[in-house]
């Protein structure tokens, strides 16, 4: 089974068409199972297209593009979370090419006001993948030492919406560094989770984000916010970061993370 994660920064970098090209080639190279976006934004003026997806949803586009390139498997389950830049409608996506059982879309944030800019949802999808059901979320978190929206309490009731009895993925990013003890990462991983990065035959320096960039705007340090994250034990087989210039061209300012779990 092969996953990604990727935040896209949607409709905020150059040349963004080109590298959502890119990145629905690298799509049709790979076909990942299940792949989870964060920042999947549309403009708030443009007309619906179904359900609340409107024209030029980032991930209808890139759904759209897969088709150009012959791929018509991907199924796109979005919801969005909160305004962002004034004009956007910023949201999470899962897109499977497996028969999904049931969508998921819900805060975790203490805010449900769509105007403020902290306010979280998650959006997630369970799937039929070889006679079994698996969950799968896109996860946007908020920051540890967040006054407003601490994120030990998203973590909480993120938590509290998971299957008890049923195998499930947390996939995003986190906003919070995996190397730093006692905080997001730590607090994640004290509720019986593995990462799937530490569980891999074969890794890279899991690094995601390089310096400066939005919502961690005095950072010098590289991080390890985007993970992919498992209810269990399972066998990978290799993670790796995705679109940081070595392995794929830069799409995002946020590198992605692909993992390939053995059966």
């Amino acid at each position: 089974m092969k996953l990604l994660t990727l935040n896209c920064h949607s409709w905020q970098e150059e040349n963004q068409l080109e590298k959502i090209q890119s990145l629905a080639e690298t799509i049709k190279e790979n076909r990942y199972d299940v792949i989870a976006l964060q920042e999947v934004s549309q403009l708030i003026e443009k007309p619906l297209v179904y359900d609340n997806v409107k024209e030029g949803n980032y991930g209808l586009v890139l759904v759209e593009e897969l088709k150009k390139l012959g791929i018509d498997e991907y199924s796109l389950v979005w919801d969005f979370a909160h305004i962002g830049y004034d004009v956007y409608e910023e949201g999470l996506a899962i897109l499977t090419k497996h028969p999904i059982v049931e969508s998921h879309s819900f805060f975790i944030s203490q805010s449900k006001d769509t105007d403020f800019w902290k306010t979280r949802r998650i959006v997630g999808a369970t799937i039929a993948y070889d006679n079994e059901e698996l969950s799968f979320y896109s996860c946007h978190l908020g920051w540890w030492n967040d006054e407003e929206e601490p994120v030990k309490e998203q973590i909480d009731a993120l938590l509290a919406h998971v299957p008890k009895d049923k195998p499930f993925f947390l996939m995003g990013d986190f906003n919070n560094n995996a190397y730093i003890r006692n905080e997001g990462y730590d607090y994640l991983m004290s509720h019986n989770l593995y990462d799937t990065y530490q569980l891999a035959d074969e890794k890279d320096s899991g690094i995601t984000v390089k310096g400066k960039i939005a919502g961690w705007d005095q950072n010098k340090q590289d991080l390890r916010i985007d993970l992919i994250l498992s209810s269990k034990e399972v066998a990978v087989a290799k993670s790796a970061v995705i679109f940081n210039g070595e392995h794929k061209p830069v799409v995002s300012d946020h590198f992605g993370v692909e993992v390939n779990i053995r059966k």
